[in-house]
């Protein structure tokens, strides 16, 4: 039932805003992952950032897709818990008091021939400004070195729907991905690799500066 649910939520509401509201331009489609395990790393400016990369897919495999998602914010009330976890299928993460292995259930998911969706950048941060990536990621390829990673750069949605809005503003959107890349063998060579792969992405782009 949730699987049919998460299925008409796309289809009905996700997809047209992203199409008819904010004129959705996708480039470089054909390097998304087409089965797990694989890893899908994009910068972070909105909500709408998770919906978006789930809508690139074909329908038929949202089931697949795992967003890695923090547990204090999507856990807190029984109503978004459950529209977190069943329609969105996140996979919940503590970011304070982790007594275990943090990357566990993300490596259970790659395991699964799941596809994660993770935002190296932690929280949302400023409209169209990138933050450093944490290391985690690179943590994780080299855990289950099998999985690739595919960077993805956003642009536009952090103008659509900013933090700490609820008003969408129809701006035109961006997403252009890239060529997997993978484990480095060391986790700083890794790291500057995903870094170069985001910045040679937002050149290709050529944004101007939001204002």
């Amino acid at each position: 039932m949730t699987r049919f649910l998460q299925f008409l939520f796309f289809l009905l509401i996700v997809r047209p805003v992203l199409l008819i509201i904010l004129g959705m331009n996708v480039r470089g489609r054909e390097n998304l992952p087409t089965k797990g395990p694989a890893i899908i790393v994009a910068n972070h400016n909105s909500h709408l950032d998770t919906l978006t990369l789930m809508a690139l897919f074909p329908l038929k495999d949202l089931h697949r897709l795992r967003p890695a998602a923090a547990a204090d914010y999507f856990l807190s009330n029984k109503w978004l818990a459950w529209f977190a976890t069943h329609i969105i299928r996140i996979i919940p993460l503590k970011r304070t008091g982790v007594a275990r292995n943090p990357l566990a259930d993300l490596e259970a998911a790659l395991d699964r021939d799941e596809i994660l969706i993770l935002f190296p950048e932690g929280s949302r941060g400023q409209p169209e400004r990138r933050a450093e990536f944490k290391r985690g990621v690179a943590f994780l390829a080299k855990a289950r070195a099998n999985a690739p990673v595919h960077p993805v750069f956003m642009h536009g949605l952090g103008k659509a729907l900013p933090r700490g809005s609820l008003i969408l503003v129809p701006f035109n959107c961006d997403v252009i991905a890239e060529k997997p890349i993978g484990w480095r063998g060391d986790t700083g060579a890794f790291m500057d690799s995903l870094e170069t792969a985001m910045n040679d992405l937002a050149a290709q782009g050529r944004f101007h500066p939001w204002e």
